[in-house]
């Protein structure tokens, strides 16, 4: 079996949010060449999908793609489904409704399926274990696992060529992050992070994404770039 591995390119799983651009800014200090993945996956604000191509461009990604895919045909997610409407932000340690079913199996399985046509054996994703809403698909295990089954499903993986899945932020606060990528020259007024973005991605400021990401401004004592409705 082969043991070359290709370490120079990267998948990074991009929403144009604040935690994915961070690990992108990350993954470009770290020398790989960097290939954005997006998905258009049925979530009822697509203005995210704006602000991860214009992100992709700053950073001079080798390419930018969009996936369509339609996790709306399922539902059961505040952020897919017409019919439930986005909550407020609560503190609860119950799953929001707001959790989007096996979302980071599929784009991390599309993430797969695309470092395999790259000959690639790096793929980044911005999960965070600490200031999040409690996905179980956020969690260093869950990771851990993927990349397992990855490594015994692939190609590459029989060949030797073994798949990494890196999470530069999964043990970093909120604070911590933005901490981080502002020493790396990320403007987070290009990010966005809200639920239910307008078409011109102004935040609500009241859902648990946007809390989390007013807060981590307060705690890292830096002025919130973030533009909102209100």
């Amino acid at each position: 079996m082969s043991s070359t591995n290709n370490d120079t390119k990267a998948v990074i799983l991009s929403s144009g949010g604040l935690d994915s651009t961070t690990t992108l800014a990350i993954a470009k200090l770290k020398g790989f060449e960097c290939y954005s993945l997006s998905f258009d996956y049925g979530q009822k604000q697509k203005s995210e999908l704006k602000s991860a191509k214009n992100i992709a461009k700053i950073f001079a990604t080798s390419e930018h793609r969009v996936m369509k895919i339609s996790l709306s045909d399922i539902g059961g997610s505040a952020l897919t489904d017409d019919n439930i409407d986005v909550p407020r932000f609560s503190q609860s340690d119950d799953i929001p409704i707001t959790y989007v079913p096996a979302r980071n199996t599929i784009f991390l399985s599309y993430a797969l399926a695309w470092s395999e046509v790259l000959d690639c054996q790096h793929v980044f994703i911005g999960v965070n274990a600490l200031d999040y809403s409690g996905y179980p698909d956020c969690r260093e295990a869950y990771i851990k696992a993927f990349e397992v089954m990855a490594n015994l499903a692939t190609k590459q993986g029989v060949e030797g060529k073994k798949l990494t899945i890196h999470t530069p932020l999964i043990h970093l606060n909120k604070a911590q992050i933005i901490k981080k990528g502002l020493s790396l020259g990320i403007d987070y007024s290009l990010t966005t992070t809200c639920y239910q973005a307008d078409k011109n991605g102004k935040a609500c400021g009241i859902c648990d994404a946007c809390e989390y990401r007013k807060l981590g401004f307060k705690e890292a004592k830096v002025a919130d770039p973030t533009r909102y409705q209100i």
